[in-house]
């Protein structure tokens, strides 16, 4: 593992953005930080619901510190999208998955042929991460979690509140057209069909996608693959519970999670987004696990 200081990332790496062009013509940029060296492992992060891929900048300069490249992708209607939500433009759950997540992927795959794959992402990220390792398992050497967790209202401490609010908050887009996140605080402004999928997730406990057959209760039990979840102490949008939950879904995955405090963050609170302007201290745990997972994994390969 590198010997870098935190302080000495911005110089190890190199920042580099590129046209993303998804299967239905939806453009946005891909932000790439490498390292200086060709890297052992390769990170491609999915932000949080409404979160511009930028603000992860810090995260995936602290990775390339420790020789790790990092992919930061674009939400469709986020940030450096050229799509916006509308009455006459609407997506879902379906069009991440089938149509813009593989359009990144396979260019991280193919910038860095030799390097491992990790998939990884924040809060809504994280759990979209799943999914589509759940789809794609022989593409992912493992996923990487921060404050994410499934969003099971019976999982929160206010759940009564938050299964009105689930309730309330598909027809709302519905009637405007779109999620007026800004507005309401929370979220950007999302897409309908965004929301749809979104809040039935955290009415049922389950995943469904419309438009899509996959069954990913049966997907995500039947993946193998090793995660790591990073679990923020101050989270009251992603608590324990509301990990466990999204773990518990996948059984046959080999889980480490880790507590993450206000001591590893500078004192600062440790909650669902406070972690993104301090991460140093996480991405040295995400590239020790990296490096241990792949460890073993070629200890296991000589064995067989």
């Amino acid at each position: 593992m590198s010997g870098l200081s935190s302080s000495s990332a911005a110089m190890a790496a190199n920042t580099i953005i590129a046209p993303a062009v998804a299967r239905d013509g939806a453009r946005s940029e891909l932000i790439t930080v490498q390292p200086r060296d060709y890297p052992r492992h390769v990170l491609y992060w999915l932000s949080a619901m409404g979160v511009p891929a930028k603000h992860y900048l810090p995260l995936a300069e602290a990775l390339a510190a420790h020789g790790i490249a990092v992919m930061l992708h674009e939400w469709r209607g986020i940030g450096s999208s050229d799509r916006r939500a509308g009455r006459h433009a609407n997506w879902g759950y379906r069009e991440l998955l089938e149509a813009d997540l593989p359009a990144g992927i396979e260019q991280a795959k193919a910038r860095w042929p030799q390097a491992t794959f990790w998939l990884g992402g924040h809060s809504l990220g994280g759990q979209l991460s799943c999914l589509y390792a759940s789809l794609h398992p022989d593409q992912v050497a493992g996923i990487t979690l921060i404050a994410s967790g499934a969003p099971y209202w019976r999982r929160f401490p206010a759940k009564f509140a938050l299964r009105l609010a689930y309730t309330l908050v598909s027809p709302l887009a519905s009637l405007m057209g779109y999620l007026p996140g800004r507005r309401i605080g929370f979220g950007g402004n999302e897409a309908r069909g965004v929301i749809a999928d979104w809040s039935r997730s955290g009415r049922t406990g389950r995943y469904s996608v419309s438009g899509m057959q996959a069954d990913f209760t049966h997907q995500l039990a039947a993946m193998a693959l090793p995660v790591h979840a990073l679990c923020l102490q101050d989270d009251w949008m992603a608590p324990p519970s509301s990990l466990a939950w999204l773990l518990d879904g996948m059984p046959n995955t080999s889980k480490q999670v880790s507590a993450v405090t206000p001591d590893q963050l500078a004192g600062q609170r440790a909650d669902h987004f406070t972690w993104m302007k301090i991460p140093d201290a996480l991405a040295l745990q995400l590239a020790a696990w990296m490096e241990e997972r792949q460890v073993a994994c070629f200890s296991d390969e000589a064995q067989a």
